[in-house]
């Protein structure tokens, strides 16, 4: 019957790699990517960060820097300075999953310990949820925008809805009319959503080329930005720079630990390096087009509007204000599949491996982030819980360092992927847990609370303890790699060590069958040291 667990209950795929008997701990959509379905090349992985660079968030980081009193001439290299350490930590962790083609969650456990693991693993699956929300509400503010070009009376339409409601009826329509347009996109497989990426990665940036050069012409630079001077000094104004930086890092963070979901699909190791090019790039691109337009919005409309849609929402020019708009819809699509359902899914089939696969996962975020969470009232009544989901930066700097460090300079590329499949494998560590990275975190982490807590809360003011929140991240990958490193050489983990000659995975058909052989080839996923293209 429908409504039994077991009806629900997926096939183990014939290329499981769980320990027999236990196909539980694996499904299709978590073993290794076959061959035929690496299909993302290196245009692909530039479509994809010119995609997730072209979004609201992005435009108005830049922006806010200058609200703390920086210049911009002081904003760009904080946002630059901080994408070049992102596109550097991006393609270390980027590579594991290139050369092992396997996701985040399932790398995540030679780290963390098979049981540990499942703590990032949960607070991301609830974190990207609410973001999922968050993010389809911003879209809904694109449609609404679109539909008062075309119509001028939507703008209008009466409320039904009480003033508690927190949402508009006109705001409830919009949202469900997104929701509805974004949700068949969840049940594309991620290696054909890239078409989506290709897609946003043409049309966004030529409609914000279009804002950018409107803006230079009404208002030019030497009108919007010339006037713009840094407002404080000395140490202040240091700090100001560095927690810039922060935000910089911190906008991102999440795809630099778990890049691996799509760095899995890569054709080639080599096709996904071409990040540390296109990621410092694009944002600071972006970053610079935020700044210019929103310094003539406030020249033009005597105020500043960090919110690009509140910007399109002044203009006279119905057509421009629909394709700007449009812009921004297809933005923010792009963005939420990325960065929200597709991460929380790929989370979701590690939880649930028996009955939750990649496209589920999706349905399942886009149902309960999109409506049980009601992210209108988030908006509306807990700013300060969206600047507690914001702190999350604390955790994923200390996560991104233990994962580098682990792969690249405690177990120097040698893995046994199999193991990573089983419970009881040599990734086990203690119970489950590796204690050193819960270590290297208990170090890392909690010198950032002070600061996330005086973030939410100003009347609680800790000192000048609080300052390590603005370097959060900085400071979490650091002192969690030194740390992660410092112990496994005092207490190596010689369970978890691999021989050089360890045998090798190798993918080998269209339905992800798996063999064992020896020696090395394109098409081999490593189980140890070897290093393959």
């Amino acid at each position: 019957m429908w409504y039994k667990p077991s009806h629900w209950a997926l096939e183990p795929a014939a290329s499981s790699l769980a320990p027999p008997g236990k196909e539980r701990w694996s499904n299709k959509d978590m073993d290794p990517v076959p061959p035929h379905l690496r299909t993302w090349s290196t245009r692909n992985y530039v479509a994809y960060w010119i995609s997730d660079a072209t979004n609201t968030a992005v435009w108005e980081l830049a922006s806010s820097m200058l609200a703390v009193g920086l210049s911009w001439r002081q904003a760009l290299p904080a946002i630059a300075v901080g994408h070049v350490i992102i596109a550097i930590v991006t393609v270390l962790n980027g590579t594991i999953g290139a050369r092992l083609h396997i996701a985040f969650p399932v790398i995540n456990r030679s780290s963390f310990g098979f049981w540990f693991s499942y703590f990032s693993v949960v607070s991301r699956v609830i974190l990207a949820m609410f973001w999922y929300g968050i993010q389809t509400y911003t879209g809904s503010e694109c449609v609404y925008q679109m539909l008062k070009a075309i119509w001028p009376g939507t703008a209008r339409i009466p409320n039904h809805l009480p003033e508690g409601a927190n949402i508009t009826t006109v705001g409830m329509m919009t949202y469900f009319l997104y929701w509805l347009f974004q949700f068949p996109f969840m049940l594309v497989s991620p290696q054909k959503i890239r078409h989506l990426f290709m897609f946003k990665a043409f049309i966004v940036p030529c409609a914000w080329l279009a804002i950018l050069i409107w803006a230079m012409v009404k208002a030019p630079p030497s009108v919007s930005l010339q006037p713009k001077h840094a407002e404080i000094s000395g140490s202040a104004l240091s700090w100001a720079w560095l927690s810039a930086l922060n935000s910089a890092l911190g906008i991102y963070a999440t795809l630099a630990v778990n890049v691996s979901d799509f760095t899995r699909y890569a054709t080639t190791v080599q096709a996904q390096y071409v990040q540390l090019f296109i990621i410092p790039t694009v944002f600071t691109l972006i970053g610079f087009v935020g700044i210019a337009v929103t310094s003539a919005g406030e020249v033009l409309y005597g105020e500043t509007l960090w919110d690009p849609l509140k910007l399109i929402d002044r203009w006279d020019n119905r057509a421009a204000a629909f394709f700007a708009a449009f812009s921004f819809f297809v933005a923010t699509l792009g963005t939420n599949i990325s960065a929200n359902s597709l991460s929380a899914a790929n989370d979701m089939t590690v939880l649930f491996p028996r009955y939750i696969n990649i496209r589920r996962g999706q349905i399942i975020c886009a149902i309960l982030g999109g409506w049980a969470l009601c992210p209108w009232e988030i908006l509306a009544t807990a700013p300060g819980f969206l600047t507690f989901m914001n702190g999350y930066t604390v955790f994923l700097g200390p996560f991104a360092g233990i994962m580098v460090t682990d792969y690249w300079f405690v177990h120097k590329c040698k893995v046994d992927l199999r193991a990573m499949y089983d419970p009881h494998g040599r990734y086990r560590y203690w119970n489950g847990i590796n204690w050193r990275a819960v270590v290297a975190l208990l170090c890392a982490v909690p010198p950032s609370f002070p600061g996330l807590i005086y973030s939410v809360n100003a009347s609680i003011y800790p000192g000048n303890v609080s300052h390590v929140f603005d370097i959060a991240w900085l400071y979490g990958f650091f002192t969690a790699s030194t740390v992660y490193w410092t112990f496994s050489k005092v207490f190596p983990p010689l369970e978890t060590f691999v021989d050089d000659d360890h045998e090798n995975l190798e993918v080998t058909s269209a339905t992800a069958s798996l063999d064992l052989k020896n020696g090395t080839g394109d098409e081999k996923v490593a189980v140890s040291s070897v290093n393959h293209v």
